[in-house]
């Protein structure tokens, strides 16, 4: 092989070189920094969303929260989902009255005596406005989380799972470019001595 064989080899395989590391930087995902990510906020692992009910008529809309034995009711109009003013409510689950308290726009709150048990738990509510009254219904359903995510693994599936492929898909493309670089430039400094 001439000298002049060898340079354009040399000088193609540069070539791809450069265009599989734009290739591997282009692939790799734009993350934003703290403060600019604008999806919802992920939930921590091996935690799970506060159990809760939905219970909706033409005029009303209640919505309950569980966190542990502490119960939040929302109450708003079904229209325009603003909060109920000046309501009295009455709400019994799973056959128990609830002792609840009035905190103002719509919101109610109840301890529970003790903790529902896991599963469907039926819900009713009476909202009486003035006049107006509706028999509202829904269920809360409890249930364990199936499958826990632990906390130490979360980074896996994660940005960061992503990054680190594409981090170790690079090595990998480029420890067999270099091989071939440097055989390509031991070729051409063997073709030179003789």
């Amino acid at each position: 092989m001439n000298r002049t064989t060898d340079i354009m080899r040399f000088e193609r395989f540069n070539t791809c070189l450069v265009g599989a590391l734009l290739a591997a930087s282009l692939s790799t995902p734009l993350m934003a920094g703290p403060g600019h990510d604008h999806d919802d906020a992920p939930q921590a692992p091996g935690t799970a969303a506060s159990p809760r009910f939905e219970a909706v008529s033409d005029a009303f809309e209640l919505v309950g929260i569980l966190d542990g034995r502490h119960l939040t009711l929302y109450l708003d109009r079904a229209e325009d989902n603003s909060p109920v003013t000046n309501a009295r409510l009455e709400v019994e689950l799973g056959g128990t009255r609830l002792a609840l308290s009035d905190e103002g726009d719509g919101v109610f709150e109840a301890e529970l005596g003790t903790a529902p048990a896991h599963g469907v738990t039926a819900v009713t509510a009476m909202v009486t406005v003035g006049r107006e009254s509706e028999l509202l219904a829904g269920e809360l359903d409890i249930h364990e989380e199936e499958h826990p995510v632990e906390a130490s693994a979360s980074w896996v599936s994660g940005p960061y799972a992503t990054a680190a492929g594409i981090g170790i898909g690079s090595i990998a493309l480029l420890v067999p470019m270099a091989w071939a670089a440097r055989r390509l430039t031991t070729r051409n400094r063997t073709g030179d001595a003789k």
